[in-house]
């Protein structure tokens, strides 16, 4: 069912920066709200960021405001993060997904219906 995977993870240190793109296929990302999620072992899947078809305001987890910035290219069909001051615990293996929910239901996993091959973040020294 995975209709689009993630790439751009990597092993960096604190402070720095990776950027994260999810390529989908299959469907046409002008139609969904495409998001990001993170899961590390024995955890749930937790949503990071997501942003609308329109490219309007997006969403944030706390604990990523302020570092994490989610955009969107119509025309290439893809969905990007960008990770900056990143932290230890920024580790995990990241998803993309898409929805058609409403705002309030993105942080919700059960509402995609779509999710890419995961790529995985490790923030270490």
């Amino acid at each position: 069912l995975s209709a689009a995977a993630a790439s751009g993870g990597g092993l960096v240190q604190p402070g720095g920066s990776l950027r994260l793109s999810c390529a989908a296929s299959g469907l046409t990302i002008r139609s969904y709200t495409m998001s990001w999620f993170r899961q590390t072992p024995g955890k749930e899947r937790e949503f990071v960021s997501g942003i609308a078809w329109s490219g309007g305001t997006p969403d944030y987890a706390g604990s990523v405001k302020g570092r994490y910035i989610i955009s969107r290219d119509t025309a290439k069909n893809a969905v990007y993060l960008q990770m900056n001051s990143l932290k230890p615990e920024d580790t995990a293996v990241y998803y993309c997904g898409a929805t058609k929910g409403v705002r309030s239901s993105w942080s919700d996993p059960q509402m995609y219906y779509y999710w890419g091959k995961g790529t995985l973040v490790t923030v270490s020294s």
